[in-house]
């Protein structure tokens, strides 16, 4: 094969920490390849170098058969490289087509735009990859994951050489993904690479044709994907041989805390339901089930249409506050979009639930408060150094461990937790599961949705799946095997009764 990306000899430190430490990556053309680590591993510092936002300490970088010694971010740019963040960087206030062109409009001699022009090749460019989305849509009106597939047409139709993708598949459903999936086989196939960064093993294998994996700033193993497994990979990042096992245990429960009652809302309805003290029931079901839509109605994100839930044998309804009141919490999906408050500190991003709960007090104790971050930064293993820095200065794993934390400020008995590891590392995803367990033996009432069912047999008492809306199956945690929840997630019971018939 053809080698377009060969990084040797990579060592960074910041402020005498050593970030990399004598580091390799290369990539052939036409290839996907893995870039594997938990969060803090130096995947980003390497990126970050190759892009020439940050400049590295010692050695080289050979792209395209060109030598960089000490590469810039226009080089590099010029060069055919650009980088997909999981931080979206798209315009809202600007077109889908003014996004695709942005700082590379089309001008005449009279230095005037180009429209129509514009717009003719932004629909070529969709034609060919298979992406239906009108170049004249305010980006302020696409879904999260169509603005993630235009960033990647941006970045294509600058003709870049390799793409960088950190952790693309976040905010798409199993369908998007699929498509994203058949486009970037498309690119390979014209000969784009790609490195591929991303916390999901089923993806990895799906997609890559080779890996790469670092562990505290230092590589560690690469290789062919076909010639590996997800436990060998697992041991690599974490540093440590993985067990593939349950931290499920039971516990006595307690009284009914919650209960829906023929729960109907925008895309699911009669939901019935109750769930005990210290519970940990698991929702899942295929992207549109109604899963999700079943918890955001529950605090009053979404209106209920029929129905009801009842909190300690009382009706609920309204705004978020309301269920606050009765001692509810919810750690939503897609943190970045839904829970990071960029231009706050750390602290600031901790204590917000609180001070919506307590707004009538006049006066904030910063004591009582700098007490309270610190107990339960302990408690949650939190790696954080000043609470006043930044929030995007934490990790994903750590940036969830504050969310935890901001709802269980609060004194929330009920804790409802959203796709709760989605985009953090194998080594945080094993935090939060024995932190949702604790929070079970401590009488917290758990609902979690996710659609990760090794996820979901490693914590929950009872497995509730749905497809199309309504309530398919209940397991109880023996029941509980990744085919028998698919065959309902998907609706493949029904279809074989049919066919038996």
């Amino acid at each position: 094969m053809n080698t377009m990306l060969q990084m040797w000899g990579i060592s960074k430190s910041f402020g005498g920490v050593h970030a990399l430490t004598d580091v390799h990556l290369d990539v052939e053309k036409g290839e996907i390849h893995a870039l594997l680590g938990e969060n803090g591993a130096g995947k980003s510092t390497l990126m970050n170098i190759l892009t020439g936002v940050v400049p590295l300490d010692e050695g080289h970088i050979e792209f395209d058969g060109k030598v960089y010694t000490y590469p810039t971010i226009r080089q590099m740019e010029d060069a055919g490289i650009a980088f997909v963040h999981q931080e979206l960087s798209v315009i809202n206030d600007l077109t889908v087509y003014e996004n695709i062109f942005l700082n590379r409009e089309i001008r005449n001699k009279w230095h005037v735009l180009e429209k129509k022009q514009m717009i003719d090749q932004t629909r070529e460019l969709f034609q060919r990859l298979g992406v239906d989305m009108d170049p004249m849509t305010m980006v302020s009106e696409l879904k999260t994951s169509e603005k993630q597939l235009l960033e990647i047409c941006r970045a294509l139709h600058a003709n870049a050489k390799l793409l960088i993708l950190d952790e693309p598949t976040t905010a798409l459903s199993n369908e998007e993904i699929s498509h994203l999936f058949e486009i970037l086989k498309k690119m390979k196939a014209e000969g784009t690479s790609f490195i591929f960064i991303s916390h999901k093993m089923p993806e990895i294998f799906a997609i890559a044709d080779r890996y790469t994996v670092f562990r505290n700033g230092r590589f560690i193993s690469s290789g062919l994907i076909r010639d590996t497994d997800s436990r060998r990979l697992t041991s690599d990042m974490i540093g440590q041989e993985y067990a593939d096992k349950d931290v499920y245990h039971t516990r006595t429960l307690g009284d009914v805390v919650l209960e829906l009652k023929d729960f109907t809302g925008h895309g699911f309805r009669d939901v019935n339901l109750r769930v005990q003290k210290g519970e940990i029931v698991a929702f899942t079901g295929l992207a549109g089930s109604g899963a999700s839509e079943v918890l955001q109605t529950m605090f009053g994100v979404l209106p209920i249409v029929s129905g009801s839930v009842e909190v300690h044998g009382k009706s609920i309804s309204g705004n978020i506050s309301r269920f606050m009141e009765h001692r509810m919490a919810m750690l939503p999906s897609n943190r970045k979009e839904n829970s990071v408050i960029p231009d706050m500190t750390i602290q600031e991003n901790f204590q917000i639930a609180e001070h919506t709960l307590s707004r009538r007090k006049p006066v904030i104790h910063q004591k009582k408060e700098a007490a309270a971050f610190e107990r339960l930064h302990t408690m949650l293993r939190i790696k954080s150094d000043d609470p006043q820095d930044p929030i995007n200065s934490l990790s994903g794993g750590n940036q969830q461990k504050i969310f935890l934390a901001r709802w269980l400020n609060t004194d929330a008995d009920i804790l409802i937790f959203d796709n709760p590891t989605q985009g953090v590392d194998v080594g945080a995803k094993a935090e939060i599961y024995q932190l949702i367990l604790q929070f079970a033996q401590e009488g917290k009432t758990v609902i979690i949705n996710t659609l990760e069912i090794p996820e979901i047999k490693k914590v929950s008492d009872r497995c509730v799946v749905f497809y199309d809306g309504a309530v398919a199956k209940i397991f109880n945690h023996d029941e509980i095997t990744e085919q028998s929840v698919m065959m309902y997630s998907t609706n493949a019971v029904a279809e074989a009764r049919k066919s038996e018939a």
